[in-house]
């Protein structure tokens, strides 16, 4: 009897067919360094890309001939795998190169890069521009991750927002003909996704980029910001703040930001886009209406303050800091974190500071479903927005019929019940982290910040807050309970309610 060929790749798992692209990827930053003459920088990724493919190659090879019975549960558990155990293999090179910090501080890091948190311990100046793009890297793979995952992987549970439209339970396979998305193999389903996206977002990076180098930025500031802003992580070399950057910069960025808001904007898998398009979408609307809403109020305030004081700003002032307001708007909804450079010179009219609770709000609400942008997500907020709408439209009406999911959204009465649970059990977890974080020994107001940051993957709003937060100090337990809150964050409590279920975990252990 002859003996099957050899095929690792085919018999790997999900998750460590992860970890082989991850340790192939480090070969980047370990060009690079090369070619700046960092030898130290370059072995160090080098070497951990050597160990990881090795060890990849050598499980592949033994586990060849054994059969794959995957599922969507399965896949959801190596999921969970990406976000927790993955970032120890991504933080042994940057622990490597730098040389100067704990494991844990770069275990930190790679868990705030792969969630695209972006919530960093270092200042820019200590990283070198190797470290920078492989923070940005890892960052931009774990947008594609979230692409890939929720078309593939929590869409079958009707998990990360598709409850709210699917006919099935959270956790169940359900129903996906209320999301446009075909019945198939979870493999075949896998693999179908990634041909169809990882394309697309590789493709938008490389636009983006080009676009940013055209516009006068370096090659490495071009490929980070293009790779931040597509995986809404936020992550840059210069922090923040894009005081180096004109509107025309920021304009480009922000066209980008808008995929974010709306899978519609890349993907026409679901009967939405087949039929209405992305003018009909209520993510997308509502997340152009909040975008639109929030700089108006924040100017009239700033407008009326100057008034007071005797000294209203002029007309290209007044356009310029309503760009900047609308610029870092859009950004913190799709919860990326970037801030315009007209941002500050608003305040300078009245001399009134721009309360910290607006750009918490606008990351809680977050982006659209099975997009790279965390937070409570738009399709939820539509849906809370809806029903109250409905009960007020009794209180006037009693004896009316009114249907809750008009405008195309096809949601149900399940599904508003499950965005409210979903929004109790987000402000929850917020008190709970806020609670465990006060216990070892960070005041309320820092505490709070850092929970919504953490929990909304808003790594930025840190750096924004004036809650003067030292990241760096913080003991190992309360970096821990961060890289807890952000995998929390990017999976989604329900997905990790379901994960920990009894009967989940009586299925993995074949009992």
């Amino acid at each position: 009897m002859a003996t099957p060929p050899i095929n690792p790749i085919r018999n790997l798992p999900l998750f460590l067919l992860v970890m082989g692209v991850f340790s192939a990827s480090m070969l980047v930053p370990a060009t690079y360094a090369l070619t700046l003459e960092a030898f130290h920088e370059a072995r160090s990724f080098f070497y951990a890309a050597l160990i990881g493919l090795l060890f990849v190659a050598m499980i592949g090879i033994t586990r060849n001939g054994l059969g794959r019975n995957a599922t969507s549960m399965t896949h959801l558990q190596a999921l969970f795998g990406c976000f927790v155990v993955l970032p120890l293999m991504l933080a042994v090179p940057f622990y490597e190169s730098i040389g100067t910090t704990t494991f844990l501080s770069a275990y930190f890091e790679m868990v705030s890069c792969l969630t695209t948190t972006g919530l960093s311990l270092f200042d820019s100046g200590r990283l070198s521009n190797a470290e920078h793009l492989w923070r940005a890297q890892v960052a931009w793979m774990g947008g594609a991750i979230i692409w890939v995952a929720a078309a593939a992987i929590l869409a079958p549970l009707s998990l990360g927002g598709f409850e709210v439209t699917s006919r099935g339970q959270p956790g169940q396979p359900g129903d996906l003909s209320g999301q446009g998305l075909e019945k198939a193999d979870q493999n075949t389903r896998l693999y179908r996704a990634i041909r169809a996206l990882l394309p697309i977002y590789a493709g938008l990076t490389a636009a983006l980029a080009a676009m940013l180098v055209l516009l006068g930025h370096s090659g490495l500031d071009a490929v980070i910001f293009a790779m931040s802003t597509m995986s809404t992580s936020g992550v840059t070399a210069h922090g923040a703040v894009l005081t180096d950057m004109g509107i025309a910069d920021e304009a480009v960025i922000c066209c980008f930001l808008m995929f974010g808001l709306s899978r519609l904007t890349f993907a026409g898998d679901t009967k939405a886009a087949k039929s209405a398009g992305i003018t009909a979408d209520p993510e997308f609307r509502t997340g152009l209406m909040i975008v639109c809403s929030v700089p108006i109020v924040l100017m009239l305030r700033q407008w009326l303050g100057a008034i007071e004081i005797g000294e209203p700003p002029t007309l290209l002032a007044f356009l310029r800091g309503f760009w900047g307001a609308f610029f870092t708007a859009m950004s913190f909804l799709t919860t990326t974190g970037f801030v315009s450079g007209d941002w500050g010179g608003v305040q300078s009219w009245s001399g009134l500071n721009t309360p910290d609770l607006i750009l918490m709000g606008l990351a809680v609400m977050g982006g659209g479903v099975a997009t790279t942008a965390g937070g409570v997500k738009l399709l939820r907020v539509v849906a809370l927005y809806l029903n109250g709408r409905r009960e007020v439209e009794k209180l006037v009406h009693p004896s009316q019929v009114v249907s809750v999911g008009r405008s195309g959204t096809r949601i149900g009465r399940d599904g508003i019940f499950i965005a409210w649970v979903f929004f109790m059990m987000f402000a929850l977890t917020i008190s709970a982290i806020c609670l465990v974080l006060g216990l070892v020994g960070i005041d309320f107001e820092p505490a709070m910040v850092l929970a919504v940051a953490s929990l909304t993957n808003t790594g930025p709003l840190i750096e924004m807050t004036s809650s003067g937060v030292d990241l760096i100090a913080l003991a190992w337990g309360g970096k821990l309970i961060l890289c807890a809150s952000m995998v929390l964050g990017r999976l989604e409590i329900l997905a990790i309610v379901v994960l920990f279920t009894p009967e989940i975990w009586t299925q993995f252990w074949g009992k």
